[in-house]
């Protein structure tokens, strides 16, 4: 986690996810971050449909607020990881939680297990209502595609 998000980076990145989510310790406001950051470092580098759990979603959604940040550490691993968004039952696919395990691990990321659990399993709360499915056109498809959207 450290060597994808610097110390003063990650400080601002913990001020947004703990506003949004009062009440989270800062620990594992820390843990959430440090996730996203290893998921959009895989996505940046790999393209296979993959998707973050809804917990580790909120630290994605975190990380896309600072756009300069977010942006560096796209282009640091590979490309740009665009961001469609999905809801939390609708979308829930186990199958594509644990590829995108798989990803990350093959990145050379140690995978935070505890943060990837299904949608409605009571774990950690979060903000986020959002939960994405791995489609066949990238890191980042959702299922169904929204209307309008190409």
């Amino acid at each position: 986690m450290n060597e994808l998000i610097s110390g003063s980076d990650m400080e601002r990145v913990l001020v947004t996810i703990t506003d949004n989510n009062p009440g989270m310790v800062r620990p594992m406001a820390r843990r959430i971050i440090g996730e996203a950051a290893k998921f959009v470092a895989a996505g940046a580098q790999y393209d296979l449909p993959m998707a973050p759990s809804r917990v580790v979603d909120e630290g994605w959604h975190a990380l896309i607020l600072h756009t300069a940040l977010y942006r560096d550490l796209c282009d640091r691993y590979g490309r740009f990881v665009d961001h469609h968004p999905g809801y939390a039952m609708t979308n829930y696919d186990p199958e594509v939680l644990r590829r995108t395990r798989a990803t990350i691990d093959r990145a050379g990321f140690a995978v935070d297990v505890e943060l990837w659990a299904a949608p409605n399993d009571g774990g950690i709360s979060v903000a986020a209502n959002c939960q994405h499915s791995g489609g066949p056109n990238g890191p980042i498809t959702p299922i169904p595609r929204p209307k309008g959207i190409d």
